[in-house]
């Protein structure tokens, strides 16, 4: 399984921008899950938390794709330092607006920067994956690492997060949260030699959404962002219900181990089926692993069927990503993942939302069934968009 993975980290600065990625990335896995145990924590209701949640998911979303615009046009090392900064300050504002019990909407507005100011780091991360191995079939097993990266994220994430909130005190998750940002994403934006070069002319295609199989993949993230916000804010609803609150990230943990191990494998093998068909299969793969979480009532059974659920993720993330990568031009890459990312954002926010009314309204196990929709509404629209995604084949792992 790792012999692929042999050399890849072999040209310089690749180890650098990989360790600076992970550590910068972080947060992705840490805000949600920490803004929604301090918010329920100090206010008593998982909606007001699933909302504030969920408005930093759609500020995310909507910015992505301008901030990915920016770094494609003035570079990463430009554009990087001053989000971060803002960020921090727009984090550490919400920490003292829930702290101090002012109004809901200090939740809010401060929630809405920390999501605008949030940068797709796992987007220039790949994109400089992409100027080192682009053309090569080296660069599947690239992308398949940085579904592994994500997923290691999503294990170590969630489960320090509720620990610190729950054992430190609920403030504890989010501190870590933003000393991670800052120290990765400055990191990443002093590494000048790996970065992309800067773009002087954009591409006379326009904006990526605009090509028909990058808005169908968009569809399809919408869809798998709904399972993942809605997933998140469910369990740890699940695991309060069932006296083991502290349990929360760790069931999260289960959900993307079992993607991580998929990522791994996945990323291991040389395909021969086409990308499209991956793709598809991957999607289906989702639905059929997420049903049976609906009808258990242990939080330590839950903890195996999230880990078999989570299979399926980074087969269906490090797929979307190379289709994305082969459709969008290089001009634009950077904005062509962050729109992927944007979907994801968009999803994770309706899927909080959803989450947090249901929960409340009809229990934690019935949420799940919005879960289970959402998967498959993105069959749906992947199985009947499928040939917008009809593309040449790219060269096999081992042809580096």
């Amino acid at each position: 399984m790792v012999g692929p993975y042999r050399g890849l980290f072999d040209r310089p600065g690749v180890k650098a921008f990989v360790l600076a990625g992970l550590i910068g990335r972080m947060p992705m896995s840490m805000l949600g899950i920490g803004i929604i145990l301090l918010i329920s924590t100090l206010t008593g209701s998982y909606a007001t938390a699933g909302a504030v949640a969920a408005t930093t998911n759609v500020a995310f979303a909507v910015a992505a794709p301008l901030s990915g615009r920016l770094v494609d046009r003035f570079g990463q090392g430009r554009v990087i330092p001053p989000f971060a900064v803002v960020n921090a300050v727009a984090l550490a504002a919400l920490m003292v607006a829930a702290g101090w019990g002012l109004s809901d909407w200090t939740f809010y507005a401060s929630g809405l920067v920390v999501g605008a100011t949030s940068l797709s780091i796992g987007s220039m991360v790949r994109a400089r994956w992409s100027v080192i191995y682009g053309g090569s079939g080296r660069l599947h097993t690239a992308f398949a690492f940085e579904s592994v990266a994500d997923e290691v994220v999503f294990v170590t994430g969630p489960a320090l997060v509720t620990v610190l909130a729950t054992s430190v005190n609920p403030y504890a998750g989010l501190i870590v949260a933003l000393l991670c940002m800052l120290g990765g994403s400055l990191a990443l934006a002093t590494q000048h030699d790996t970065q992309p070069p800067v773009q002087g002319v954009r591409s006379s295609a326009g904006s990526p959404i605009l090509i028909p199989g990058i808005a169908l993949l968009a569809c399809v993230s919408l869809a798998l962002g709904a399972i993942f916000g809605s997933v998140d804010l469910i369990t740890v609803a699940f695991a309060d219900e069932h006296g083991a609150k502290g349990a929360a990230g760790f069931l999260l943990a289960a959900f993307a181990g079992g993607s991580m191990v998929s990522g791994l494998w996945f990323g291991s093998r040389n395909w021969r089926i086409p990308l499209r068909k991956r793709f598809v299969r991957a999607l289906g793969l989702f639905v059929v692993g997420l049903v049976p979480i609906m009808f258990i009532g242990s939080p330590w059974i839950m903890a195996g069927a999230l880990f078999l659920a989570g299979f399926a993720i980074s087969p269906t993330l490090i797929t979307v990503f190379s289709i994305t990568e082969r459709m969008v031009p290089q001009s634009l890459l950077t904005e062509g993942m962050a729109w992927i990312s944007t979907a994801i954002g968009f999803g994770v926010a309706l899927g909080s939302w959803a989450g947090g009314a249901l929960t409340e309204s009809y229990g934690a196990s019935s949420a799940y069934v919005f879960s289970v929709c959402a998967a498959a509404l993105a069959v749906a629209v992947g199985i009947g968009g499928s040939g917008l995604l009809r593309l040449p084949e790219a060269p096999s792992p081992s042809q580096a």
